[in-house]
């Protein structure tokens, strides 16, 4: 089997690391030990730690944006619901801070990596507030085609959604069953048919 460019390997390992043995402790070293190359060689492809930890993050998690995106366009005759809709953006958003959050976290115990995390993420036009922002958007073009409340506040419902997704990622670590009450798919249908009530035309 054809082994993996270095880039490929480095972005992958990295990501495995970061998940397992947390940022702090993932250093450059260990990384290309992992990726099977040296660490000279991991250098030529990102110049710092930083930028190697914002490529494992931009090219790694799951994305939402393209899910929203799509989303966006008028529904037509035969399109699925809205609660349909935000069943499907509930589970890929569970899912998403599920991933991100282990790595995520270890931005606020690094303050130089935070920084550098936040001014890359202004250069590149994205960021955590990104999936509220492409939320928003579909519910707007749901409410111009009548399947939404008019006066319904379609930014609010979108921090509403993505809000649980995010909670649903941390808050049952310490319960006793060590795990969130519901499975994903029926906390995603719950999530969407509860704010439906609050949104529907």
């Amino acid at each position: 089997m054809e082994q993996k460019p270095a880039r490929v390997r480095i972005i992958d390992a990295a990501h495995q690391l970061m998940l397992t043995i947390g940022l702090a402790r993932a250093t450059t070293k260990e990384i290309a030990r992992a990726a099977g190359c040296s660490e000279a060689a991991l250098y030529k492809h990102f110049p710092s730690k930083e930028e190697l930890f914002v490529a494992v993050l931009k090219e790694r998690l799951p994305r939402l944006n393209p899910l929203l995106k799509r989303l966006i366009a008028p529904p037509g005759v035969g399109e699925r619901t809205v609660e349909q809709n935000l069943t499907e953006i509930a589970r890929q958003a569970a899912l998403f801070y599920e991933q991100s959050f282990p790595i995520a976290a270890s931005l606020y115990a690094e303050p130089r990596l935070k920084e550098r995390h936040n001014a890359a993420m202004r250069e590149l036009g994205t960021g955590p507030h990104m999936p509220i922002r492409g939320l928003d958007a579909y519910l707007r073009s749901e409410q111009a085609a009548g399947r939404v409340r008019a006066d319904a506040d379609t930014y609010a419902a979108a921090s509403l959604l993505l809000g649980a997704c995010a909670q649903r990622a941390f808050a049952y670590e310490a319960t006793e069953g060590g795990g969130p009450p519901q499975s994903l798919d029926v906390f995603a249908a719950s999530v969407a048919r509860t704010l439906m009530r609050g949104l529907g035309a």
